[in-house]
């Protein structure tokens, strides 16, 4: 006769398996709904060239979806905590393509601002990073969290290599209308990868491990923490910096002179190097401390556009800055929603990321906005890029102190186990 040792079975059970259907679906999830929204910077163009707008009123549109995303997200978090994370993915799905397709009329800035801004903004909310790790943290332990997080943030950065190169060559096959509507379409697929997402925040392998506690009280407990507040801090420089490189890009290199296919070179390579770098600070997170990782990413994002703007420009130097920012691009992800599931457990995780990611949005509505503002009266990018490398610093500097440990509760508040 053969038995399992009690030893043998306590390290089964504590190590179990990534829920690879969860993951898959999580992943796939963020691919379509990270995808299209990366893509918009090779609209603008060829969208003012036929509507006669400026660059402020497409500016002003991504700026309003940054905002929009970043704004619902929260709402769309604790939907989802507690009426289940499918609903939630679905309504970004059909948001999303609604979105898309009232974007394609292009008959006015309010049907560009509404559909392409406030609409696509509401399904990047419902659908983007907080919704889908919040799921995947309830089915994974602990230890599993940061690697499951890198998982998912890579997926989405596939969705920036996949959909940069899919979206020029939809324009230049079919025009920027009827490609928004091929992409539009692509997205009713949300709500159908989304089905093995169902459950809530007391759903998943790690509900025994919830602290209860209302909205509310979750808010007083986040809101007068320092380290959450310097998290939340830091990640608005991280939505400043990628958004406007992703929204005026494409835009800056036709501008300093650069075929416009090193745009395309370069967003796509942003999204490759993005799955190494995602993947990579996942299992950096596992192992090493998370508010330091998070300080040397931001110190060398701000390096690397230093170098950039200050080297001779040229389709190698693009390639190379692509790269490095690639690799640099989504790889706070991880480490920043790590942080947040140690300190507060996963009860409470999407509203209280989504809190996180609304500061991101915030920067993000600045990062675009201003780009377009500033370059339609001063005809340059460069005080929007050199704002971006002293914000870069400030992030190192706020990540540096934060602890990386669960909040101080009292022990007779939590639930009794049966």
């Amino acid at each position: 006769m053969s038995a399992v040792s009690p030893s043998t079975a306590q390290i089964h059970a504590a190590r179990p398996g990534l829920p690879w259907l969860i993951i898959l679906a999580g992943s796939l999830v963020a691919l379509l709904t990270f995808g299209p929204r990366s893509a918009m910077g090779f609209f603008q163009l060829p969208m003012l060239a036929d509507t006669g707008w400026d660059r402020t009123t497409f500016g002003l549109a991504m700026a309003l979806q940054n905002l929009c995303w970043g704004l619902s997200q929260p709402f769309f978090g604790a939907i989802a905590d507690k009426f289940g994370t499918w609903r939630v993915l679905a309504i970004s799905g059909l948001l999303y393509a609604a979105g898309l397709f009232l974007m394609s009329f292009g008959s006015s800035p309010a049907t560009l601002h509404i559909g392409g801004g406030v609409l696509v903004g509401l399904a990047v909310g419902a659908g983007s990073f907080g919704t889908v790790l919040s799921a995947f943290a309830r089915n994974v332990t602990p230890h599993q969290r940061s690697m499951a997080f890198g998982i998912g943030t890579a997926a989405g950065s596939a969705g920036m290599f996949l959909f940069a190169p899919l979206s020029q060559g939809l324009i230049s096959a079919y025009g920027w209308s009827d490609s928004l509507v091929y992409l539009g379409l692509v997205m009713l697929l949300v709500p159908l990868f989304a089905i093995p997402l169902r459950g809530n925040a007391s759903s998943g392998s790690q509900k025994e491990t919830l602290y209860k506690q209302s909205i509310g009280e979750a808010l007083k407990e986040a809101l007068g923490h320092k380290s959450y507040l310097l998290l939340v801090s830091g990640f608005f420089v991280c939505g400043y910096q990628v958004a406007f490189i992703t929204a005026h890009f494409p835009a800056y290199i036709g501008d300093i002179g650069i075929d416009a296919r090193y745009a395309v070179i370069a967003l796509a390579l942003i999204g490759f190097f993005n799955i190494i770098g995602s993947l990579s600070a996942g299992i950096i997170g596992q192992h090493y401390s998370k508010p330091y990782f998070l300080s040397l990413i931001y110190i060398g994002r701000s390096i690397a556009v230093s170098a950039f703007l200050l080297l001779p420009q040229s389709p190698t130097s693009v390639i190379i800055f692509a790269i490095v920012m690639g690799l640099l691009w989504l790889s706070t992800v991880p480490p920043t929603n790590g942080l947040v599931a140690i300190m507060f457990g996963t009860g409470h995780l999407g509203l209280l990321g989504g809190i996180v990611f609304l500061s991101h949005q915030v920067g993000s509505f600045l990062g675009v906005w201003m780009g377009g503002y500033l370059y339609d009266r001063l005809g340059s990018y460069d005080p929007v890029w050199w704002l971006g490398v002293a914000l870069g610093i400030f992030a190192a500097v706020v990540h540096w102190p934060i602890e990386e440990k669960p909040v101080t509760r009292p022990a007779v508040t939590r639930p009794a186990i049966a």
